[in-house]
């Protein structure tokens, strides 16, 4: 018995901590860097516009699911309400760093940033204000969607669980996620643009592209993500509930 519970709460921890490390570092790096592609489909040049902070996304979703699975409905919600409070801890650091040494004297003798053969250089200590303004404002819209993505997972995935009792992993995992999924790529998408003024804009001052756009590409990674991640939840609930 001793054993048992020690791998429970050691499985508990591991994904704990890889949930927690991605929620953290999505929110870090924000949207302090698109990725931009275009597909022509049927003669029409679709862009695909993702911000780097979505990459480490979808590993959150599969390691709530596994939680939920292997552990509960109350375990998962704990696990993002601890989400929530480490994020704002990070935050709060950040904000500190940068009122405890403003940086007048830097930025009134030094240029903030020049561009060399079509590369911006940033001013080594103007680094981090700028990465500061852009990762407290991806945070504030990123908490608000996370929150009610979360939970709109978790709640969804249990109640899929109720009705198909210990069958059918893969409608609960893809169900829950794609719905959560969608409602955090709308929300983050509209409180970054509308709130934090944070989406990448053209030299005149207009969005580089429509928010429909933004919203689609973000959510068209997080859902062929979810639908691979299928494969890993399967194999993992089926290794892992043994040793718990």
């Amino acid at each position: 018995m001793h054993k048992k519970e020690s791998n429970r709460a050691i499985i508990f921890l591991v994904l704990s901590g890889f949930f927690l490390g991605s929620i953290t570092l999505l929110n870090i790096l924000g949207t302090s860097k698109f990725i931009g592609y275009s597909f022509n489909f049927l003669g029409y040049e679709i862009p695909f516009v993702i911000a780097i902070g979505v990459l480490p996304y979808p590993i959150t979703f599969l390691c709530t699911d596994l939680i939920s699975e292997l552990y509960g409905k109350k375990r998962a919600n704990w696990v993002v309400w601890m989400g929530l409070v480490l994020n704002i801890w990070v935050i709060f650091f950040i904000w500190l760093a940068g009122i405890l040494d403003p940086p007048k004297q830097i930025l009134t003798n030094s240029p903030l940033y020049e561009i060399k053969n079509n590369e911006v250089l940033i001013h080594s200590e103007y680094a981090f204000y700028h990465i500061r303004k852009l990762s407290m404002g991806a945070t504030l819209a990123s908490m608000i969607a996370y929150l009610s993505a979360q939970f709109i997972d978790v709640n969804i995935f249990h109640y899929l669980k109720s009705k198909t009792g210990n069958k059918k992993l893969w409608m609960r995992n893809n169900v829950s996620t794609l719905i959560s999924q969608l409602v955090d790529s709308t929300a983050v998408i509209l409180i970054t643009h509308f709130v934090v003024d944070g989406l990448p804009k053209t030299i005149d001052g207009g969005l580089t592209h429509s928010l429909i756009y933004f919203i689609l590409s973000g959510y068209i990674f997080k859902m062929l993500i979810a639908l691979i991640d299928t494969i890993p939840f399967y194999y993992l609930t089926k290794k892992l509930k043994p040793y718990i």
